[in-house]
């Protein structure tokens, strides 16, 4: 049965984890995230995430807590490559994409592409 792919708050709770110092248990990520989702969704999450490979969880007491497992932005960057490959108008996304970084943005992808 294939994956489904990420939805907004999985995003948001890797986004999460990948921030933190340290792991992060379903009522610390909670915080984190907007619009308060309930706690038995951030647990549903988790628990997908965990079954994706995506985190790693140990037990803490009488609670989980998560670790991101993947890179950050190699997943980031799949989910871009994904978008850009459905686009009907690559070329004006990549347009729009640009007319929206910041000049140190900008900056940097210039580097990196005079690095290749």
């Amino acid at each position: 049965m294939p994956r489904r792919p990420l939805g907004q708050l999985e995003a948001e709770v890797l986004a999460a984890l990948a921030a933190a110092d340290a792991p992060l248990s379903a009522g610390d990520l909670r915080g984190r995230l907007a619009d308060d989702p309930a706690h038995t969704t951030v647990n549903t999450i988790l628990s997908r995430l965990h079954a994706k490979g995506m985190v790693t969880r140990d037990r803490s007491g009488r609670q989980f807590v998560y670790r991101l497992t993947v890179d950050e932005s190699r997943l980031v960057a799949h989910r871009m490559h994904r978008h850009l490959r459905h686009a009907s108008d690559p070329h004006g996304v990549l347009g729009q994409f640009l007319q929206e970084l910041s000049p140190d943005q900008e900056q940097v992808l210039r580097d990196l592409l005079n690095e290749q």
